[in-house]
């Protein structure tokens, strides 16, 4: 067990880094950043803020020698860091799990290799062998670059084989990646997401299944508890729980889920933190995401992940500053609104912000009056 009063180092100074301060600080832990470009928004909660490219070893082993694990909150991190970290101090998830969740050719083939359900797809590595791959999926299809991608960055999605005609144009508009998975469109009734907290002895604690709405590849909405059957919640967490079991994960898994017309479920993507279709566990459960990671890394005992109130969460995008800043008041005027934001400064169209929480009885009518609030900060 890292005990309480220990230092825990994480890797990416974004919102999900700001949100585990936040929830380890009422444990008693001690937290030092490292993100590249700073200050940043996990930086202004830690005890230490380092900023420093990756490829600086002096600066990475000053981390790891102060702190007693290192986290992350941003998957997108080279592999040789990774390894070199895990020299000197416990990196969870370990290099084995991330190494896979964070490019979609490894992801892809390990649903594939472990019979868990993903969408056909196909591998090309140059404009040519596009060609080829988009034949042999067919359309509609999606063309997502194989690593560092997220929030529908390096992603295109084909509807027709006229629109596939220029591979060349398709390869730059990419930016010429090293290599693309191109995957069969999958028309879905909904899209969801489980996330399970693991420990390095295997014991599992899962939240409830977010039912999830996106708006220009974008998260915009998370709607607990989703509004689905008893069996599709249950079949969405026995598969969360298999993945973690499979990847060894110690931390959290998020896995995004689609619903398709017969009732069975085809996991879309992995992530191996905190995500953000869980924020709604600050407010709505008896532990959060954030805590239960916390938990998880330093081997204490899990917290209950209860529904205590049906849930909204929305995201808060920098386009709702475009007139200034938003009317906050107008939203806390309802007491059941809790507004969590990220101290990011500049707010820029698309950037993650913050998000708002509103609980209620009735999960129909609080998802109603949450995007009532969200339109009247649009319209302002």
């Amino acid at each position: 067990m890292i005990v309480p009063g220990s230092t825990i180092g994480i890797l990416g100074g974004g919102q999900l880094g700001r949100m585990l301060i936040l929830a380890g600080r009422s444990l008693g832990y001690r937290f030092h950043v490292f993100e590249p470009l700073g200050p940043c928004s996990a930086g202004m909660v830690a005890d230490l803020e380092i900023n420093a490219n990756y490829d600086d070893e002096e600066e990475l082993l000053r981390f790891a020698q102060s702190v007693d694990v290192i986290t992350l909150e941003f998957e997108n991190i080279p592999a040789e860091v990774i390894n070199f970290l895990s020299a000197i101090k416990p990196v969870l998830p370990c290099f084995e799990t991330l190494h896979i969740c964070q490019h979609r050719q490894r992801e892809k083939d390990f649903l594939k290799r472990n019979e868990l359900p993903c969408a056909p797809f196909e591998y090309a590595d140059s404009a040519v062998s596009l060609k080829l791959a988009l034949q042999a999926i067919g359309f509609p299809c999606v063309i997502k670059t194989a690593a560092f991608g997220y929030d529908g960055k390096g992603q295109i999605k084909l509807k027709t084989a006229e629109e596939a005609a220029d591979c060349d144009y398709l390869w730059g508009f990419l930016e010429n990646p090293s290599r693309v998975v191109v995957e069969k469109w999958i028309n879905h009734i909904g899209e969801f997401s489980v996330i399970c907290a693991r420990k390095a002895d295997a014991s599992k604690a899962t939240f409830p299944m977010a039912e999830n709405i996106h708006v220009n590849h974008i998260l915009h909405a998370s709607i607990v508890p989703a509004r689905v059957t008893e069996a599709t919640k249950a079949s969405g967490t026995e598969l969360a729980c298999k993945i973690a079991d499979l990847l060894d994960v110690v931390g959290l898994i998020a896995v995004e889920l689609f619903l398709l017309e017969d009732g069975s479920l085809v996991i879309n993507e992995m992530a191996p933190r905190p995500h953000n279709s869980g924020h709604y566990s600050i407010d709505g459960c008896e532990t959060s995401q954030f805590e239960q990671h916390v938990r998880a890394i330093t081997n204490l005992p899990f917290g209950s992940t209860k529904l205590l109130h049906n849930t909204v969460m929305i995201n808060l995008l920098g386009d709702l500053w475009k007139n200034g800043e938003p009317d906050w008041e107008g939203l806390l005027c309802d007491p059941r609104v809790k507004i969590h934001l990220y101290g990011k400064g500049q707010a820029r169209d698309g950037r993650k912000m913050g998000h708002f929480t509103m609980l209620g009885d009735d999960v129909d009518k609080t998802l109603e009056l949450a995007q009532a609030y969200f339109n009247k900060l649009s319209t302002q």
